[in-house]
């Protein structure tokens, strides 16, 4: 059997009611194109690609994938990246085919900055169902003026509706997480609700903000390259005396879009 590996943050997931839940969420379906982060042991991809026939998964652990590939070998076609999925560029791959559907039971030590990684990538894929911490879930789906009111709340409500599913217990897993899990979808929107002009700008000043977020807009922002006019405020109608975490997306677009 093989071990779960602390550096790779395994925990393979074996609640069969749980795993049931999470492929009716999924609704995989033949023909569409499929994409498992972190497959391990195939709790979840043994189910899909009995649905689908044909699955994609990006997995790190080489001494896993003969594994993997012994469990689905009669069940469709497997394709496996071994690759570090934070370093992935999923644009090669979709390539002129249809947009990726993505989903995975996301290790917790790279589920932060994974999910940053692949808001480049919004534009080749369909949706999203991630197995996340109950924290970053909640990050995911929080609201302003909110603790959990984040830098990773405003850049990934920018691009998706984000719900959160149902919870999954710790022991669900193997071995037992110390932490709580819930599963989320992201759907990118059709058309951007409030559209940045220049999505660098609006990266900077985001992350500008939140990096400072205890102290004042006025004051975190001042240091960008290309500040925030003084006017800009009361036309606006932001008080620069807020923090990042009042600020809504909308108006996290409104002062990086104004000049």
């Amino acid at each position: 059997m093989h071990q779960a590996r602390k550096r790779f943050g395994q925990h393979f997931l074996r609640d069969q009611k749980i795993i049931q839940r999470i492929i009716s969420a999924l609704c995989p379906e033949p023909k569409q194109r499929l994409l498992e982060i972190g497959p391990g042991l195939g709790a979840l991809t043994v189910p899909v690609l009995r649905k689908t026939g044909s699955l994609e998964a990006i997995e790190v652990d080489r001494d896993i994938i003969p594994i993997l590939q012994d469990a689905c070998k009669e069940l469709g076609d497997l394709l496996i990246y071994q690759k570090d999925v934070l370093h992935f560029d999923l644009s090669v791959i979709v390539q002129n085919q249809s947009p990726l559907r993505v989903f995975g039971n996301l290790p917790y030590n790279i589920s932060t900055p994974l999910i940053f990684h692949l808001l480049k990538f919004t534009q080749h894929i369909s949706d999203m169902h991630f197995m996340l911490q109950k924290e970053v879930a909640d990050r995911l789906t929080s609201i302003p003026g909110r603790k959990s009111y984040s830098r990773l709340t405003v850049m990934a409500q920018y691009h998706y509706h984000i719900k959160q599913l149902f919870d999954v217990p710790p022991g669900a897993f193997h071995p037992v997480p110390k932490v709580d899990s819930r599963i989320v979808r992201l759907l990118p929107y059709g058309k951007i609700p409030y559209p940045a002009k220049h999505y660098s700008r609006f990266e900077t000043v985001v992350k500008q903000a939140f990096g400072q977020r205890r102290k004042t807009l006025r004051n975190s922002l001042s240091g960008l390259k290309q500040g925030i006019p003084e006017e800009a405020w009361k036309i606006l109608g932001i008080d620069p005396q807020k923090r990042a975490e009042n600020l809504t997306v909308e108006e996290f677009v409104n002062l990086s879009n104004y000049s």
